[in-house]
């Protein structure tokens, strides 16, 4: 294990930081414009493979030698509470540590009209499949301890963060106001407005009270800027997005209310194409007057990016993955670029800029990256969701190294508690690290169960 793991992290952010002081590239910026083309991606930890998972022993994964992982928090098993583990299994994060327990909230983004899997009191909207679940995971002995319904009730949970105050953000990533809806082909009454960002505590349910001042529209991520309190928020829309920051009236108290404002960046009102990895913009906010206001003219769930645009904010795409480390702001543009493949960005909140970390050139190098991590080595981690009919991976991106493959999905059942079939496809989701580094968790999203890998990180690559 790194002995300084912080001094790695730190590293990472001052050659990314570079940009933002130096036309054309940073150093960070040119690594990774080498790694950008196809034959400069580089082989990382080494070689994948299939590995044999602790808990089933079932190869659900392929990972360079030396690493091992366990699953737990499958689909359908019973929790803690007694309760069916959700589907979808997105969003994820380390909420508090207690010595060796971890507490991780997981989001589960069903989309559809099953009804609550929680109690009353945790419980948003009655008919919707969506909500959260809290885990307790001892990282000594690498194992679940316990799980239970935190939140239930939403919809579309898909991305989200942790505060510092201890606490999950979860994001739905859905539009509708309350009356008639059509969800999995059914046409069900909504009694409440969806849309919003939903708070759950460590140590406890979900309060189930929206977020409003936050903002009604299609979320993914949430993180919050220590140093401020301000809420860095990413919205997955296409053909137009916006990042956004929200401004709380009282710091650490999300639920008093604040100001919402969206990203203008200087000469650039369209950041989607036509850049090149190190560019960089001066920044500054335009408000959104009516951020409750999520739904669009003829029923388009764009309220929120047309007011940001209509006061000079500037357009991106698909925006989902993103994690702050001090001043820094990471997000990804998930069908960003020329080539269309992805984008990373990083905002400075203290210089008020922006960076265009790194741009895919090709499918072939790196294509519809989503969830976004750093290990406490300074390495980023970015979960790929494409929709092409293969397998799905997990990527290291670092100043040092470039861009490589760290995993792949390689899950195949034959009747494995009634699963049948290629799941290979299936996304990676809600990559965080354990404090010390030692564990990373991820989700595979569908059937749907976290695992928790570990292996030699000493090599220093993520």
């Amino acid at each position: 294990m790194n002995p300084h793991p912080d001094l790695a992290r730190r590293h990472f952010v001052r050659l990314s930081a570079a940009g933002f002081a130096t036309l054309g590239l940073s150093p960070f910026g040119r690594l990774l414009a080498q790694a950008g083309l196809p034959a400069g991606r580089i082989e990382g930890f080494g070689p994948l493979a299939p590995v044999a998972d602790d808990t089933t022993g079932l190869p659900l994964l392929m990972l360079p030698k030396g690493f091992s992982y366990r699953s737990f928090g499958w689909v359908s098993t019973p929790m803690s509470d007694g309760r069916a583990t959700p589907s979808n299994h997105d969003g994820m994060g380390v909420v508090h540590a207690d010595g060796s327990r971890l507490i991780l909230v997981r989001n589960h983004e069903c989309p559809g009209v099953g009804g609550t899997f929680a109690d009353a009191s945790m419980t948003y909207d009655p008919d919707v499949d969506g909500g959260t679940t809290t885990l307790v995971f001892d990282a000594d002995k690498g194992e679940l301890l316990a799980s239970r319904a935190s939140l239930s009730g939403t919809l579309r949970n898909c991305s989200g963060g942790i505060t510092p105050w201890n606490s999950w953000l979860s994001s739905e990533e859905a539009v509708l106001n309350p009356g008639r809806a059509v969800l999995d082909e059914r046409v069900v009454d909504i009694k409440h407005a969806h849309g919003f960002v939903f708070e759950v505590p460590f140590n406890g349910p979900s309060r189930a009270e929206p977020l409003v001042a936050m903002g009604q529209r299609v979320h993914e991520a949430a993180v919050v800027h220590a140093a401020s309190g301000d809420v860095f928020m990413t919205e997955d829309a296409d053909p137009v997005a916006g990042f956004y920051r929200f401004v709380p009236k009282v710091k650490g108290e999300l639920q008093r209310g604040g100001t919402l404002w969206m990203l203008k960046a200087d000469g650039a009102a369209d950041l989607r194409t036509g850049h090149q990895t190190g560019d960089h913009f001066k920044v500054s906010w335009v408000p959104i007057a009516h951020p409750e206001q999520g739904m669009g003219s003829e029923g388009r769930t764009d309220g929120n990016v047309q007011q940001g645009i209509a006061e000079g904010g500037s357009r991106f795409i698909r925006l989902e993955g993103c994690y702050v480390e001090g001043d820094r702001v990471y997000f990804i543009s998930t069908s960003g670029g020329d080539a269309g493949c992805g984008q990373v960005w990083a905002y400075d909140a203290k210089a008020s800029e922006l960076l265009l970390v790194f741009e895919s050139p090709a499918q072939e190098t790196l294509y519809y990256p989503d969830n976004l991590a750093m290990s406490p080595r300074g390495g980023l981690v970015l979960c790929q969701d494409s929709y092409r009919k293969e397998a799905q991976s997990l990527f290291g991106l670092t100043p040092q190294a470039g861009l490589f493959e760290f995993a792949r999905n390689n899950g195949r059942y034959d009747n494995f508690h009634g699963l049948n079939g290629d799941y290979t496809s299936s996304e990676f989701a809600g990559a965080c690290f354990s404090p010390d580094g030692r564990w990373l968790f991820v989700n595979v999203y569908n059937p749907g169960f976290t695992v928790a890998i570990t292996g030699p990180w000493q090599q220093g690559l993520l």
